[in-house]
């Protein structure tokens, strides 16, 4: 059985050309680094306390700080590699993940809100996240670790081209 033909529009699928600002790889690293330090944390008063949760307190502590490092040093940088977004005139697309890695295409024409959300961590590295919802039932678009004014950008551009489209996003 012979493999099928492919399209021109699969042999031309490219990353998208745009990536996240720098500042998201501190921006990711600050965030697991918060988590971590909560986990070790909480080890810490389990150890002080006596607590006999969890079993062997050295060894969990040990392997918790080496996962943790080994994390913090590879994740934000392979993020930053992986992540990238466009807006052609007909389609928003989407690449995220570091562990597991994700490509989302969804045509303007199936765009139903556009939202851009700052959080604490975000504001201090002003980065903005951005998430494209659609009329899909696989779930939003989302591009974490845009710079604010490229956010708010993005997000307008959406919003126009969503407009100007003659589809019913649905």
């Amino acid at each position: 059985m012979a493999a099928p033909e492919m399209t021109e529009p699969a042999r031309s699928l490219r990353p998208p050309a745009n990536q996240v600002a720098p500042r998201a790889v501190w921006y990711w690293f600050s965030r697991a680094a918060a988590g971590w330090l909560l986990v070790i944390a909480i080890q810490l008063i389990a150890w002080s306390f006596d607590w006999p949760i969890p079993p062997w307190r050295p060894q969990v502590f040990v392997v918790t700080v080496v996962v943790a490092i080994l994390h913090l040093a590879v994740m934000p940088r392979w993020r930053y590699h992986v992540h990238r977004w466009e807006l052609s005139a007909d389609a928003v697309y989407v690449r995220s993940g570091w562990w597991t890695q994700e490509w989302r295409i969804a045509p303007v024409t199936r765009v139903q809100t556009v939202d851009t959300e700052r959080g604490p961590i975000g504001r201090l590295f002003r980065l903005s996240k951005v998430t494209v919802t659609t009329a899909s039932a696989a779930g939003p678009l989302v591009i974490d670790g845009l710079a604010e004014p490229v956010a708010l950008r993005f997000a307008a551009d959406v919003t126009a081209a969503a407009q100007a489209s003659r589809g019913d996003a649905t």
